[in-house]
């Protein structure tokens, strides 16, 4: 049997011959440098800081190595990643070597621009905040957007504390009513409006807006008026009034019998008085003015 090291002798040869001409074509190659803009990246960094500010996203780098290798650079090999572990609250300043950059085998990395940068943290907060819908378009003639609800109601948001602060409300995608002669069902998407800030986890909300027939007004005239409290009343005058009202079209159906005008006498003696009249309407009609809003009482 031959010995181990003479064993399968021809892929050993193969294996010299193909690391000399590797050898033979790299050393044929010219060295080179070229400028870079390459993306800036950031690990590390502590669950309770957020960045605030403009951060920089790229940085420029001058590479050395074979033109070969330089030219087989594809995007994304080159990336400057800076470790914020040492981050703390308020404005801090970070070195960056070559040794922060991630690079291909065989390409040096000579110089790095900016050398340091200057950022900007702040203390991470959350809070609960409200889900406000956007409506968008107009409903049919004659009908208009009421009531406007969100499920879920409310949001946590997340981000640095002055802009956490200063955040009131979460806000949707917007929900259109164009056209619509009934109420409008439909789940969007929930974000905020200060980019600065995030929702706690993805949210997507769904929305009811109410399209109802617009309310009418008129008139309802020759309503008695009543006496409450009742002392003996000689006279008074008017003793009729006429109402004008605002309500859902179908309610004009409504008779003199649907609204009590009353006056309140008690406590009053004998005399002459100016006194209002109170009137309480049916089911979702509301009450414009009364005419005359005061009648005259003679109490014997």
């Amino acid at each position: 049997m031959a010995p181990k090291v003479f064993r399968h002798l021809g892929l050993k040869f193969l294996a010299i011959a193909l690391a000399a001409l590797m050898w033979v074509l790299v050393s044929g190659e010219r060295v080179v440098e070229r400028a870079l803009r390459i993306p800036l990246e950031f690990t590390n960094l502590p669950a309770h800081l957020e960045l605030v500010g403009d951060t920089p996203t790229v940085v420029d780098v001058r590479v050395r190595g074979s033109s070969g290798a330089l030219s087989r650079v594809a995007a994304g090999e080159l990336v400057a990643v800076l470790d914020l572990q040492s981050a703390r609250a308020g404005l801090r300043l970070f070195h960056i070597t070559g040794a922060d950059v991630r690079a291909p085998f065989g390409i040096e990395v000579v110089q790095i621009t900016p050398s340091n940068v200057s950022m900007a943290f702040e203390e991470s907060a959350s809070k609960i905040v409200p889900v406000v819908p956007e409506v968008a378009g107009d409903p049919a003639e004659g009908y208009v957007v009421g009531a406007v609800r969100a499920d879920p109601a409310t949001v946590e948001v997340v981000g640095p504390a002055s802009a956490v602060e200063r955040l009131t409300a979460a806000i949707t995608e917007p929900v259109s009513v164009a056209g619509a002669s009934g109420p409008v069902t439909e789940s969007v998407n929930v974000g905020v409006p200060d980019p600065s800030v995030r929702l706690g986890a993805p949210q997507s909300a769904r929305v009811r807006v109410e399209v109802a027939a617009a309310p009418v007004d008129w008139a309802v005239a020759a309503v008695p008026v009543r006496i409450r409290n009742g002392v003996d009343v000689a006279e008074i005058g008017p003793s009729q009034v006429t109402v004008h009202v605002r309500g859902p079209r179908e309610a004009r159906a409504y008779g003199t019998d649907a609204f009590e005008a009353t006056i309140d006498v008690e406590g009053l003696g004998a005399g002459q008085f100016q006194l209002p009249v109170r009137l309480v309407p049916p089911p979702r009609v509301g009450v414009v003015r009364v005419e005359p809003a005061d009648v005259r009482v003679r109490i014997r």
